[in-house]
């Protein structure tokens, strides 16, 4: 199987990390990796005999099967109207009933990336950290969305605050260490294999190894197992209970959660591209409206223009790109009046209460408030982007 460049969707907040090979330098460690193989005529599944990627004509998301993530992530699709259906807990396949022709298939992270690269996945949603180190640069790869706003944190090197460590805070200070050497390089634990190798030689540090470890990997430099660790952080407080600190420099990966897609299913396999739409369209929609709400209140004045300068004199009733303002009909002695105007404003939570306030002291009254669901862009630039780079 070969592997190549990732294609990413960036954002400029997602990091992009070059080939290995334009490196001048070798690659002083050997990892094996295992993955589905596309040769397989077959698999059994429930103890049914399963058709090849090759052969089905199902579109296949992966999910994660277990933990916070997986929680997180069944949370978002149901919130986006995209609830998952599962008959059996036991099972591992599911459906979305709102999209026709739609598996979806609980795997463990890693598995979703792997199968994304074999062909027996299509889509899926996963750490970025996780596409990273398994996708390891496979061309086939398509970041469709990078930021569904969960799963947030960074893989980052962390070294003791203490001994000769005491007084480094920088990667740069790390690397000048002169204990450093051939027959006494920087010892590493981690359970990334592929990205913290990666990292170090992209860094200029060539006097390192790496030990595998997936748990308790902060105790590793307390044991003098390791001198340092590579490994995924989100509030630091476990570092910090054992010691250890991240430097100036270390971080390898911002993560969160994204969703992922085979290029090859996109271009290939019927009614993947179309489902791919669908889904980015209910995750942008719904993602731009969390903690949006929408503010409808009357006011009275002599014309639409008279009220919506009113409006825009005041700095947090702007709303999305204007408000909106419509007259409010009544009958009065016998005939239709227009007195009073309707402005409708969308208003970020933190800005709620001020913009009551500005509406008030303009003349705003019955002021209603609701939360907003969806907001739907003529087309998200995301799609755009996804087609530009599939060149459709």
């Amino acid at each position: 199987m070969s592997v190549g460049r990732m294609i990413f969707l960036q954002c400029p907040s997602i990091p992009h990390f070059p080939n290995s090979s334009s490196s001048p330098n070798p690659v002083a460690v050997k990892f094996t990796v295992s993955c589905c193989s596309l040769a397989s005529p077959a698999a059994v599944v429930n103890g049914n005999l399963e058709k090849r990627s090759h052969d089905r004509n199902e579109v296949r998301l992966g999910l994660p099967s277990k933990g916070r993530m997986a929680t997180d992530t069944l949370d978002l699709l149901k919130d986006c109207q995209l609830s998952v259906r599962q008959v059996n807990p036991r099972q591992y396949v599911a459906e979305i009933p709102q999209i026709s022709n739609l598996e979806v298939w609980f795997q463990r992270p890693k598995d979703v990336v792997r199968k994304l690269v074999s062909g027996d996945l299509d889509l899926g949603i996963v750490g970025l950290d996780t596409v990273l180190e398994f996708g390891q640069g496979n061309e086939d790869l398509i970041l469709v969305h990078d930021s569904l706003d969960y799963g947030d944190c960074r893989l980052s090197l962390a070294i003791p605050k203490y001994g000769i460590f005491e007084n480094i805070n920088s990667l740069k200070e790390l690397a000048e260490m002169p204990q450093w050497t051939p027959e006494r390089p920087l010892r590493i634990a981690t359970g990334f294999t592929y990205l913290g190798p990666k990292f170090m030689k992209d860094n200029g540090l060539s006097h390192v190894t790496f030990s595998t470890a997936d748990g308790a990997l902060e105790a590793a430099p307390a044991m003098g197992i390791a001198d340092a660790i590579v490994d995924l952080v989100s509030s630091g407080t476990t570092l910090r209970e054992n010691n250890l600190k991240e430097i100036q420099g270390g971080v390898i990966v911002e993560s969160q959660a994204v969703l992922v897609a085979s290029r090859k299913s996109l271009i290939q396999r019927k009614g993947v591209l179309d489902i791919t739409h669908e889904m980015l369209e209910r995750l942008e929609a719904h993602l731009k409206a969390v903690g949006q709400f929408t503010v409808t209140a009357n006011m009275r004045g002599s014309s639409a223009e008279e009220v919506a300068e009113r409006v825009l004199s005041q700095p947090s009733l702007s709303g999305l790109e204007g408000p909106t303002i419509s007259p409010v009909f009544c009958k009065r002695d016998g005939k239709v009046a227009a007195d009073y105007y309707a402005i409708v404003i969308c208003v970020p939570k933190k800005a709620l209460y001020k913009s009551v306030q500005q509406l008030r002291m303009i003349g705003g009254s019955g002021v209603l408030i609701s939360p907003l669901t969806y907001i739907f862009d003529e087309e998200t630039p995301r799609w755009r982007h996804l087609l530009s780079v599939l060149g459709l």
